[in-house]
């Protein structure tokens, strides 16, 4: 059975950190590249496109979810 590799010496915290930070960055360029925002026609939030707006609930000018609704089951409290 092969062993596995130990290091030699304990990483130091910035050290781990800046290569925690190069992936960080790294990801998010590649993240940004390949998710679309949109402004909603009707609120103005940003979306992602061909999504329904989670602000509003509305796609392509049609109600699809209800906000209105979601707001009052919240509020609603039973004693």
């Amino acid at each position: 059975m092969a062993k596995h590799s130990v290091p030699k010496y304990k990483k130091s915290k910035p050290r781990s950190a800046l290569r925690y930070g190069a992936f960080k960055t790294r990801a998010l360029k590649q993240l940004s590249n390949a998710v679309n925002l949109m402004k909603c026609h009707d609120c103005g939030a940003k979306k992602i496109v061909h999504m329904v707006c989670h602000e509003c609930g509305k796609y392509n000018g049609r109600q699809v979810i209800n906000k209105q609704k979601e707001i009052e089951k919240i509020t609603k409290i039973k004693a």
